[in-house]
């Protein structure tokens, strides 16, 4: 809640500022729908309109073509007459499912990022996670019960999330498990992803937010406004940071979101490949890069990995970014600070 409620007060902050319209803008106003149906988060779209009507067919627009997304990219429920997420992760062991095209172009995108990150997103991790996905429900719902994961279950459960034991066939448009134990998890791109699809054929001029994962598809009004971001504080209160935005995306990890106790500490939904126990070397990462599917996997794999290495692969994917540390220590990447604004 408090993560919805500091998005909102985000949003209330974009809308803030004030600049002169030009005069083809002047009958233009800007307008904002908010969405509780995707991705298990909110969403939020701002933009500029001729009237609230023509901006909430707009917004529905939008809406309703990451809806698709959200369906197929589902692994806890089933949707009647789609093969989804949770199809393959129920099916895909017993031989080659034909999959939606989206399916397919994420997994190989998925597939790339588990190279090019040195392994650190890994979208056939979904094993190990189920682990943590299950403990934490668990503990959020029973907090004087909570519980971690067994170490013997999630050892046994990595030695499942080999990436290379995801078949995929472009021609028959079909994914196959070769491993029968292997489960996906494309929560580390699979928002970032949608909303990138959804931001190329959007109009210019929108800023697009799906818990967090916020993409503006140009600037704010004709004069080139840009956007205003703001960077939550992992513990609550004023903004670490706010961005000027014109086009692109932020996205932020944080040890703050989906986290839950046991025996007074806190463990976060960011599990560490090679410990199988949530990362501890940030408290929360922004990237800010011109792919919003890119930026949402590099947002994790940094939170994973010591700023050095992190920055490498900013580097390699052209994206920058600041890291926060449990002191309260903060560190920009080169060019990270020409985009602040506060």
């Amino acid at each position: 809640m408090r993560a919805l409620i500091a998005l909102l007060l985000a949003i209330s902050l974009l809308l803030c500022g004030c600049s002169t319209l030009l005069p083809q803008e002047s009958t233009q106003k800007q307008y904002t729908a908010t969405f509780l149906t995707l991705f298990d988060t909110l969403t939020t779209i701002v933009g500029r309109a001729e009237s609230e009507e023509a901006f909430r067919e707009k917004a529905q627009k939008i809406h309703d073509e990451l809806l698709i997304y959200h369906e197929l990219f589902d692994i806890y429920d089933s949707y009647e007459g789609k093969v989804n997420l949770k199809t393959l992760n129920d099916t895909a062991a017993q031989g080659p499912v034909k999959v939606d095209e989206k399916i397919l172009h994420l997994l190989a995108d998925c597939k790339e990022l588990y190279i090019g990150t040195g392994k650190r997103v890994n979208a056939a991790m979904g094993a190990v996670l189920s682990l943590w996905h299950e403990a934490r429900s668990d503990g959020r719902e029973d907090p004087l019960n909570a519980y971690l994961p067994s170490r013997e279950a999630l050892e046994e459960a990595s030695r499942h999330c080999d990436f290379d034991d995801v078949i995929l066939d472009e021609a028959a448009s079909t994914v196959y498990f070769a491993d029968p134990l292997l489960k996906l998890d494309v929560g580390a791109v699979a928002k970032g992803w949608a909303v990138q699809r959804v931001a190329e054929a959007a109009p210019t001029g929108l800023l697009i937010s799906v818990g967090g994962n916020v993409c503006a598809t140009g600037a704010k009004n004709a004069e080139g406004s840009p956007w205003v971001i703001g960077i939550e504080n992992p513990d609550g209160g004023e903004y670490l940071h706010t961005l000027n935005i014109t086009k692109g995306s932020v996205v932020t990890s944080g040890d703050y979101q989906r986290a839950y106790t046991v025996e007074g500490k806190l463990y976060h939904h960011i599990i560490d490949p090679d410990t199988l126990q949530p990362s501890h070397y940030w408290r929360s990462v922004t990237v800010v890069g011109e792919d919003s599917g890119i930026a949402d996997a590099l947002s994790t794999a940094l939170f994973l990995l010591p700023q050095e290495e992190g920055q490498k692969l900013l580097d390699k994917y052209g994206a920058v970014a600041f890291w926060i540390n449990a002191r309260g220590e903060r560190f920009y990447s080169p060019g990270f600070q020409e985009l602040i604004r506060t």
